[in-house]
């Protein structure tokens, strides 16, 4: 029987996939040559490499909105990215594009995110103001690229052009990312495209969710949003029964919604902007990958509401103060005395400088250890 290699993978990306997708044979390559595997594309390595990556294992405890210890349903930033992926597959697999490549983008996207949030990255970039600030996506780019440690070889995880493309271009509402090594001029692939919405998609509805389940959110309030009546007319269920199995159909339902909706309107402007090649897609004046006018509309509404709504709400407001403090502090004791860091941190001094090497240690930190951490530096009761 014969085994399904490499070059049968690679051959059936080039039958089945659309003549714009990423093809993993044509590759830019990794920073450091490799030899390729005999039955794994290049995306697929990249995805597992993530997946084992120390980076990835922390998200599960990296806050979302609710920090980690508010309860144990609510959507972390591992949960996040597993739904980002899932969401993006489904994507790429409606548009015939390269799942593999799509799944590493977004099991990626996040690596660099620091505790707390965007609690914790407004509060380093802040006390970042004067080296350069700090942005999530430059970080998540450093950890794959630096911070890993799993090889004897090279720093980093060895990724591959376009996964690491994709990991700097994605931008969102939160998220503007800085490319001048990556063709800036050039639009990213359609598979890169698709996890800004895709994040998207998942960070609204979920913290639609988590808003309503945690009691911020009236769901008088949430009933009136253009996004929500779309969505339960989609559902098309009568009003009876557990409300919170109805609340979930809704929100279910929103996300098929908005999936199909970026799939219709992602084709016709793939026509419109008459993308027949790959090439086709870096030279397109503006991304490709987007919502319809009326949905566009609808979630920019979705997202006003969660802003005013859940995001500055007295408990996120709260939750927000104390992760800044707590990234403060950590930040002022460990520049201003660095010898509090690990050795194997001080180390790194001569090399990177006190200020990042400190940065590195705090956006890599899990909510519960930057508490903990807090708690040793500035609690005398506590043993350090």
């Amino acid at each position: 029987m014969m085994r399904v290699d490499r070059n049968f993978l690679q051959d059936l990306e080039k039958k089945t996939l659309a003549p714009y997708a990423a093809l993993s044979v044509n590759s830019k390559g990794r920073r450091f040559r490799e030899k390729p595997h005999p039955y794994r594309t290049e995306y697929q390595r990249d995805r597992e490499r993530i997946i084992h990556s120390r980076a990835f294992r922390r998200l599960e405890y990296k806050t979302q909105v609710f920090i980690n210890h508010e309860g144990d349903h609510y959507r972390t930033r591992l949960t996040h990215t597993i739904e980002v992926a899932q969401i993006a597959r489904s994507i790429a697999r409606a548009l015939r594009l390269n799942e593999d490549l799509a799944e590493s983008i977004s099991l990626a996207h996040d690596l660099g995110h620091t505790p707390f949030g965007h609690a914790g990255e407004r509060e380093l970039n802040l006390l970042l103001r004067d080296h350069g600030g700090f942005e999530h996506n430059r970080q998540s780019l450093r950890v794959v690229d630096e911070l890993e440690k799993r090889y004897s070889d090279f720093n980093g995880i060895n990724l591959t052009w376009e996964t690491r493309e994709g990991i700097i271009k994605h931008s969102s509402a939160h998220d503007h990312p800085e490319s001048k090594d990556f063709s800036p001029e050039t639009q990213p692939t359609l598979e890169a495209q698709i996890i800004d919405l895709a994040d998207e998609i998942a960070y609204n509805n979920h913290d639609l969710d988590d808003g309503l389940s945690s009691g911020i959110l009236a769901p008088g309030d949430v009933k009136k949003l253009a996004i929500w009546i779309m969505g339960e007319k989609r559902y098309n269920r009568e009003p009876k029964g557990d409300p919170k199995t109805r609340q979930q159909g809704i929100i279910r339902s929103i996300i098929d919604l908005l999936v199909s909706d970026l799939i219709d309107n992602t084709l016709r402007r793939i026509d419109e902007f008459t993308i027949k090649k790959f090439a086709d897609v870096g030279r397109a004046q503006e991304k490709i990958v987007s919502f319809s006018e009326g949905l566009g509309a609808a979630t920019a509404e979705l997202k006003a509401f969660l802003m005013d709504n859940l995001y500055q709400h007295y408990r996120v407001a709260r939750m927000t103060i104390k992760a800044s403090m707590v990234i403060r502090d950590l930040f002022q004791i460990y520049t201003v005395h660095p010898d509090t860091l690990p050795e194997d941190y001080q180390k790194r001094y001569a090399k990177d400088g006190v200020v990042l090497t400190a940065t590195d240690y705090i956006a890599g930190m899990t909510d519960r250890f930057a508490l903990e951490e807090h708690q040793k530096l500035t609690d005398p009761m506590i043993r350090v």
